[in-house]
């Protein structure tokens, strides 16, 4: 089981980019960089009397002004293809939530006779063009009636089920959360989801916010990030569950 510091609940699920890939990002910027360092250098020595070009450092010339500039060109015009692909093939993660029936059974889930409850699933969904894989996932729970919501801390899935079961809610019964390898999120344009959890009345009236943050990486290196609150809405007056 892992644990990570909680922190402020946040205000907003906004997707986030929270880090680069090295070799795709890093090192065009930084080959651009050097190029310049060496276009200032260069032109500082042409500048200068030929008396001044014999002394030691003002004699050492780095590159020809031509390929020189050649060699920037192409630097600079990786740095703005590489940044205009990263953005076209930007993952863009959603969810959706809906009252439904069918993954939950027993008393837990208020089901009748024939054991199917009615509950509150969730889903996830890659908007973007391109496939995004996840990366990782981490779950923070805050529970009814809670002090402190702030110090609850990030943790995996089976951190996550162990708070859920001490609370005593029933896996299957009440809650049912996938677990998930690297797995691909392709961006089909459907908005077909990928089911993240199944709760129950009961889990709704017990539980006040299941936030889940999810990391994707996509097809350059990048890795996003969103939060969610897979509760959100479910205790809306103007959206009640329908009847079981």
């Amino acid at each position: 089981m892992t644990v990570r510091p909680g922190g402020p609940i946040p205000a907003s699920d906004a997707q986030r980019r929270v880090r680069r890939s090295p070799l795709l990002y890093t090192a065009p910027i930084v080959l651009l960089c050097l190029l310049t360092g060496v276009l200032g250098w260069e032109i500082v020595r042409a500048n200068m009397t030929e008396q001044a070009r014999t002394d030691w450092p003002w004699r050492l010339q780095l590159l020809d002004m031509e390929p020189l500039g050649s060699l920037l060109a192409v630097a600079a015009a990786a740095v703005l293809a590489r940044a205009q692909y990263a953005r076209t093939v930007r993952p863009m993660l959603g969810w959706r939530a809906d009252w439904t029936t069918g993954r939950l059974t027993g008393s837990g889930s208020g089901s009748g006779n024939d054991g199917n409850g009615v509950e509150w699933r969730a889903g996830v969904y890659n908007g973007g063009q391109y496939t995004a894989v996840i990366e990782r996932y981490d779950f923070r729970l805050v529970l009814a009636g809670e002090s402190a919501p702030e110090s609850t801390p990030w943790t995996d899935l089976p951190g996550a089920v162990a708070t859920l079961t001490g609370a005593g809610l029933v896996a299957g019964e009440d809650f049912r959360i996938p677990l998930f390898g690297d797995f691909p999120l392709v961006g089909t344009g459907t908005y077909e989801t990928v089911t993240m959890g199944s709760f129950s009345r009961r889990f709704v009236d017990e539980v006040d916010a299941f936030h889940v943050r999810m990391r994707v990486v996509d097809t350059v290196g990048d890795s996003h990030e969103r939060i969610m609150n897979l509760l959100k809405g479910a205790r809306s007056t103007g959206y009640p569950p329908p009847a079981s």
